[in-house]
Order: C-alpha cells, then sequence, then structure tokens
C-alpha cells in the first residue's frame, strides 16, 4: 500500500499500476479507488493511478469538513503528481471526480493531457442531488453486505434493468467496510455537511468544461442518469465538436465503465494522447 502526505498533512492513500500514459482516476464523492477496478482490466496499457481523495477509503479524514471541497481535493491531486513526478496525467473522473478534473482544466491546464466525465457533466440536474442530499452519511440498517447488496439491486432497478444482483454485492464490497455493527460507510459521513443544500460543485461550471478544449475529452454518459441529462450532453459537444461521446443504454448514474460503449469511448480518448 502506497500513501503520499498532502500540503497541509493528510495521509492520502493511492495506487500506481502499469505503465504508458499517465491516468490519474478521481472517484465520485462517497467513492474510492475502487470505483475503477470494473474498468482496470480493460485499461492495462496505461499507468493507471487511483486515489482514495481524503476521507474516503483508507485516506485520513480532514479535521474541517469544509476542506472537503473541489479547489482542495484538486490540489490533492496535483500534489500526488508531484509526489510520483509527473509532470502531465489524464483524468478519468466520475462523478465528484469528473468536477475536479474540469476545475484542474480551468486551473492547471497545463499539468493535463485530457479528460475522460464518466456521467457527469458542467449542469448537475436538481433531481440527482437531491437523491445523493438524502443518502449520503447515512449509515446502512442492515445486518450484512448481502442485504445491502439487496437492497441497492432494488433500488437501482429502474435506472440499472438487468444489472445481476452478483454485480451490486461487488459494489458494495467496495464502498463498506464490514464492522461488528454490520456494514459502514467507507468515507467520512460529515462529508454530508458538504453537499445538503447547496450545489456539488461551481454555480456555473460551463467555463471549467470549455476551459478543456483543445485536449481530447469524453463523456459517458447514462442513458437513465438522474444527474447527468442528454440536453447536457448535447450542449456539452455542441460547444466542444471534438467531444467523444458514450451513451450507455440501461444505465443511470453511474457506469460501472466496463460497458461496451463506455470502453469505447475511452479507448477512442486515449489514443487522441497519444
Amino acid at each position: 500500500m502506497a500513501y503520499f502526505t498532502t500540503s497541509d498533512g493528510l495521509s492520502l492513500y493511492y495506487e500506481d499500476a502499469g505503465h504508458g500514459l499517465p491516468v490519474l482516476c478521481l472517484a465520485g464523492l462517497t467513492r474510492n479507488a475502487r470505483d475503477f477496478d470494473f474498468v482496470a482490466p480493460h485499461m492495462a496499457d496505461v499507468r493507471m493511478i487511483r486515489l482514495d481523495t481524503r476521507g474516503r477509503g483508507k485516506s485520513d479524514h480532514a479535521a474541517d469538513p469544509s476542506d472537503y471541497a473541489v479547489p482542495v481535493e484538486a490540489r490533492d491531486a496535483l500534489e500526488l503528481l508531484d509526489h510520483l513526478g509527473i509532470d502531465k496525467a489524464a483524468i478519468l473522473g466520475t462523478s465528484r471526480g469528473g468536477i475536479i478534473g474540469m476545475y484542474l482544466a480551468a486551473t492547471a491546464h497545463e499539468r493535463l493531457l485530457g479528460v475522460a466525465l464518466n456521467d457527469i457533466g458542467p449542469v448537475i440536474e436538481a433531481a440527482g442531488l437531491s437523491v445523493i442530499s438524502a443518502y449520503v452519511g447515512l449509515q446502512p440498517r442492515v445486518a450484512s453486505l448481502d442485504a445491502l447488496a439487496q437492497a441497492r439491486e432494488q433500488a437501482a432497478r429502474g435506472a440499472f434493468p438487468g444489472v445481476p444482483l452478483t454485480r451490486w454485492r461487488e459494489e458494495v464490497e467496495r464502498t463498506h467496510k464490514m464492522t461488528p455493527q454490520g456494514p459502514r460507510l467507507a468515507y467520512d459521513t460529515r462529508l454530508a455537511e458538504t453537499v445538503r443544500g447547496r450545489d456539488e460543485g461551481p454555480a456555473d461550471m460551463w467555463p471549467l468544461f470549455e476551459a478543456i478544449a483543445p485536449l481530447p475529452v469524453a463523456v459517458i454518459h447514462g442513458i437513465t442518469s438522474d444527474l447527468l441529462s442528454n440536453e447536457t450532453v448535447t450542449e456539452m459537444k455542441r460547444r466542444n465538436p471534438n467531444l467523444i461521446v458514450a451513451q450507455v443504454p440501461a444505465r443511470g448514474h453511474i457506469p460501472f465503465l466496463d460497458e461496451p460503449e463506455a470502453l469505447e469511448a475511452l479507448r477512442t480518448w486515449l489514443d487522441r494522447m497519444k
């Protein structure tokens, strides 16, 4: 296991595997490096760097929950690249990780090779944000991961039709930890304080998205997503005609990234950076 120390003294966990083009993988709001387990076997020809963002997974929790903010987490990402001696990297960002990727495009463009956004864009739909606000920070009320997987499958059935229970079992293993009291969240529950009652990102993120150009950029869109709308994806394509778009059927927020449509878009994105 590998750790580095941030400029404000936190120990953050990361993984660094493979060789080739460096791809820094940034996970969703309440998630961690395991977010990319399903896509990792399909990216064997790149240097895949995964970060447990502060307060998530195996990383230290922040002393002040206000430090769970996009600018601070973007600084952490750059400090990890500095720690590894990497001048430039591509960003593969899932949800919150994609917001960080867009923020870096606007504030540290010279450090980026490209950005891939997993079901996130410059407009966050209120319906999806409301769902996130309702569950973030709430501990499960079940006794086992099996029961948690069953609950997850039932809740997601409408947006993720046909996804087997075994996949949800794998998913909850990655986002929870077992304790004598049952499954518990694998992140600092104080994250709830940073999202309830306000947007997850800056009020107007279109300038952040537009800052990615002319670097290669892709968006993987779950067609049934409640966080990223088809209208937003259409506008993203209008503003950047070179945008690589994957419309992933039978997926909401967020696609697993091992769907054929997602893999094709990621391969095109990687090829453009060679």
